[in-house]
């Protein structure tokens, strides 16, 4: 169980405390418990949003996202900031893209991406609540993280040493091939018809941002894999929002 407690520990604020430094295969399959975490998170989500029944639906929604950014600590924000800095600060260059995405400050584009993100994630949650349609709350922080491990399944890492260095390396390719389609499958059977609608919008929209990563970098790094994730929930939110 050590790969899911690496998976936990990275991925949430949860207090979880490993003993030592993992070891480079351990960090390549705690990857394959991505959406065992993201499960976990919508299984949170789910009872905050039952504790908060009753509370005025814009107070209802605004805590409900806090809850959510709170459990990964901003993590995957920071990496949309520092991408959306890059992706405008770079010009198209590669180096300087990179270069710019290392550097802690945030400019203004990343300001402006991160409100709109927030805002949108929050109109969405507000709606969903409304049509009291919760297991949107299960779905998409699994979806979510398992669009990670299927970045990283496919997409190379394009700096080399670190972490993700490591992950990409000793990922165990079956295995997360495999875990990948049994996310689509859980998905499908919790939410039924907004379950697939789910589903095709994380694979399109993971397409679509893979290929602009690939154009710009040659694949992916740890701010662009945040970025990801952040744009995929976003989006597959606003969309369940949308289906009647």
């Amino acid at each position: 169980m050590l790969p899911f407690w690496i998976a936990l520990q990275f991925l949430s604020s949860l207090p979880i405390r490993l003993p030592g430094m993992p070891a480079p295969q351990e960090l390549g399959r705690s990857l394959l418990f991505y959406p065992l975490v993201g499960l976990l998170f919508g299984g949170i989500l789910c009872a905050s949003n039952w504790l908060l029944l009753g509370t005025p639906p814009l107070l209802h929604a605004a805590l409900l996202l806090t809850v959510w950014v709170l459990l990964s600590g901003a993590l995957h924000l920071d990496g949309l900031a520092d991408s959306a800095d890059a992706w405008l600060g770079g010009f198209g260059d590669r180096e300087r893209t990179l270069t710019i995405m290392k550097d802690p400050r945030s400019g203004p584009i990343a300001v402006v991406t991160l409100v709109l993100v927030l805002l949108l994630k929050f109109a969405a949650l507000l709606a969903l609540i409304e049509q009291q349609h919760a297991v949107a709350l299960i779905i998409v922080p699994l979806l979510g993280r398992s669009a990670l491990l299927g970045l990283f399944l496919t997409t190379p890492y394009v700096r080399p040493g670190g972490l993700g260095q490591a992950l990409a390396d000793h990922l165990p390719r079956l295995a997360g091939k495999q875990v990948l389609v049994a996310s689509g499958v859980v998905c499908v059977v919790i939410a039924g018809f907004a379950g697939v609608v789910a589903v095709v919008l994380a694979v399109l929209l993971s397409v679509w941002l893979r290929q602009v990563m690939l154009r710009r970098l040659g694949g992916t790094t740890g701010d662009t894999a945040g970025a990801l994730l952040e744009l995929l929930e976003m989006a597959v939110l606003v969309g369940l929002a949308l289906v009647p």
